[in-house]
């Protein structure tokens, strides 16, 4: 085996020699590094992802001498800070490969050779690729979109804002030709259906208008004194979202707003905030929660947080003994309690307030239709906030239309790493590898196994594989203080492996457990996988999740759920997790039989914008629309799914300062941009400065 390479910017090897040496190492050559053990040649750059290293590096040739050596971030592709020298271990030492991929984040278009697309104008084809055409003497990109037959349509670049990706029912749709006039009448079908539809939404919002709610009082200097408390600096999107709450609030109207975050962004410390605001204002608040070990999970973090304040925080759990309880439900009524915590028993009609002002549903989408309906009785004009990672497709249709208010929260917290993933095959040698590896840095190991009736089996397996490891069982069947000893002592950290059902799916929070292993994952929704992998990684240590399937034959719904875990890595996926969720699952019934066969007609993203314009005109965005034929040369930015990226990123850019940073991000990315490039780049700055 190769030794390992080294480069040093006082001593640094040949361009032609870095590409032989990598190529030594088993490297693997790619138009995008994106995974350890892969390289990328772009002109004069050279980007490699050392196996050893937990950042891709970049290094910039003037002639065969490294003008600039950096590192970069994986997700954005933009430089992070400069360096001075490295080592390059062999690709294939002693390690496991983890997907690292990045998915829409601007850099990869979403269109692949053989998708099928929806073109506004010419209706449902089939995305074939970019081709390089000249009209009238204009050498200019195309977009290659094959139709009925032999029907095509080579689309401009300034029409990609008419292009989608087809998301129905049926995802082998029938595609449409170009002179039958069939798309025209499909379209104008959908339009009549849609006005129907946008009526109905007017009613329910004219409805919610004139219905009066509480209007909370602004913040007070014990809301200030109860938020300075929180030991970490907010993101932006964080304050952003808590203002929009706060707003929703302090107005007549009833707030229904649903909160979408990736799993550890800081959902919990926005609502947190919220039910302060209220039980300030002397309102109960009710906080429902899919699971017993969440439930005493967030009772111990409001009890602590809320401990200076004269408020009481209570929780309704299997847990606690049936006499307090009781009288719990008692004191509930008598508004002795300010902020009950619980499962589906909340419920229960046996539950009264004395006054409730608010009520969050955290990860609504474990909650059915019928949850839901109970809900909506426990108090008219109620303030609710929803609260989720992946919201299930109907929610987040809801949200997407407008029919809901939605904050999201898409920048991570400070020094929070994407969990390192591998979806493969289940096999002894990986499980091995995978516990030896968290043990040798003092971590814990969560192992989902989600069949009950054999989990001592696996506890039996496991072992024999490791005699000394300590560990313990925790699933929903275990007796109250059985599973509550199982938990404890595994946060306590006097265990180190734990073996659970999905009992643990939501919310927890263990930062020593930094690995997990999924067993079975071809049995789970993408809700469910991601929700997992996002109880290791919650703190700044490396996470690690290997999500493992069956060596049987998978059904072609679990490939693709699968295939998207494996894309969907980066920080931030789960709201991209419920796009693909919607996609695969199929939208069309998301508003009864009526919508669904015109959402399978026109495909789900333009079914979205149809209605979007239907609903408010005004909001939909209008592209910057270039003059004449563009292209970018193959020899600047190879891979088809990057130039055509950046061909979209171009028609949406908000501003002259958006374009001048993209510009900065070409020259990182690829180097000096071309003077056909630039010229086009120029005259787009010119117009948005105008």
């Amino acid at each position: 085996m190769p030794k390992l390479l080294l480069i040093t910017l006082k001593k640094a090897p040949k361009f032609s020699a870095i590409i032989e040496a990598l190529i030594r190492l088993d490297y693997s050559r790619v138009s995008m590094v994106l995974e350890p053990g892969e390289f990328a040649v772009r002109g004069s750059i050279i980007d490699i992802f050392p196996i050893n290293h937990s950042h891709p590096i970049r290094l910039d040739y003037d002639d065969d001498t490294i003008d600039r050596f950096v590192s970069f971030n994986l997700t954005t592709q933009r430089a992070l800070s400069h360096l001075t020298q490295t080592q390059i271990a062999h690709a294939k030492i002693d390690t496991l490969f983890f997907n690292h991929t990045v998915a829409s984040t601007g850099l990869l278009s979403e269109f692949s050779p053989g998708d099928y697309v929806v073109h506004e104008t010419y209706g449902v084809g089939q995305f074939k690729g970019l081709t390089r055409l000249t009209i009238r003497e204009h050498e200019g990109e195309y977009v290659w979109i094959q139709y009925k037959g032999e029907d095509k349509v080579y689309m401009p670049l300034d029409q990609l804002h008419l292009l989608h990706r087809y998301a129905g029912a049926d995802m082998s749709p029938t595609l449409n030709g170009l002179q039958d006039g069939q798309w025209k009448a499909t379209k104008e079908k959908a339009k009549r259906a849609i006005k129907l539809l946008v009526k109905e939404l007017h009613q329910l919002y004219q409805d919610r208008l004139t219905r009066q709610g509480f209007a909370f009082a602004e913040d007070t200097e014990s809301q200030l004194e109860f938020e300075i408390a929180f030991p970490h600096p907010c993101t932006i999107d964080q304050l952003k979202a808590i203002q929009e709450i706060k707003s929703d609030m302090e107005s007549h109207r009833p707030m229904d707003r649903l909160l979408c975050g990736d799993v550890g962004f800081g959902k919990t410390e926005v609502f947190m905030r919220a039910v302060f605001k209220a039980v300030e204002n002397e309102k109960q608040v009710a906080i429902l929660v899919p699971t017993t070990v969440l439930a005493q999970q967030h009772y111990d973090v409001f009890k602590s947080r809320f401990a200076p304040f004269p408020f009481r925080v209570e929780v309704l759990s299997r847990f606690s003994d049936k006499t307090p309880q009781i009288k719990i439900l008692e004191d509930l009524a008598l508004h002795r309690v300010d902020v009950i915590i619980g499962t589906h028993r909340l419920l229960n009609n046996q539950v009264k307030f004395a006054d409730i002002g608010l009520l969050v549903i955290d990860e609504e989408q474990r909650f059915g239709v019928t949850h839901k309906e109970k809900i909506k009785t426990i108090k008219p004009n109620l303030d609710i906030i929803s609260v989720s990672a992946t919201p299930i497709p109907r929610t987040l249709y809801m949200a997407l239309t407008g029919a809901r208010a939605l904050s999201k929260l898409e920048t991570p917290p400070v020094l929070r790493k994407p969990v390192m993933t591998v979806v493969t095959e289940w096999s002894e040698e990986i499980i091995k590898k995978a516990i030896q590896a968290e043990l040798d840095r003092n971590g814990h190991v969560f192992y989902i196994y989600n069949r009950v009736e054999s989990i001592q089996r696996k506890y039996n397996y496991l072992k024999s594989l490791f005699p000394t490891l300590s560990i313990a069982i925790a699933h929903g069947q275990l007796p109250e203080k059985q599973l509550q000893k199982s938990m404890a002592d595994f946060v306590s950290g006097k265990t180190q492996l734990l073996l659970c059902t999905t009992l643990i799916e939501n919310g927890l929070d263990i930062p020593e457990a930094n690995t997990i292993i999924i067993e079975g994952a071809e049995k789970f929704g993408l809700s469910q996988i991601h929700q997992l992998r996002g109880r290791v990684g919650r703190s700044p240590i490396q996470g690690y999740a290997y999500i493992l399937h069956s060596q049987n034959g998978l059904a072609d719904t679990a490939i693709k759920r699968l295939q998207a875990i494996r894309e969907y890595t980066s920080l931030g996926a789960g709201y991209q997790l419920a796009m693909k969720d919607l996609e695969i699952r199929g939208a069309g019934a998301l508003l009864g039989h009526k919508q669904s066969g015109h959402i399978t007609a026109v495909g789900f993203e333009l079914y979205c914008k149809l209605l979007e314009e239907a609903i408010a005109p005004k909001k939909s965005g209008q592209p910057i629309l270039m003059t004449g034929p563009f292209y970018i040369p193959e020899t600047y930015i190879e891979s088809e799914r990057e130039r055509l990226a950046i061909y979209q990123r171009l028609q949406y850019a908000p501003s002259r300062f958006a374009l001048e940073d993209l510009i900065e991000e070409l020259q990182d990315r690829y180097g000096k941009i071309p003077k056909i490039v630039m010229k086009t780049l120029e005259s787009l700055i010119k117009n948005l400065s105008a």
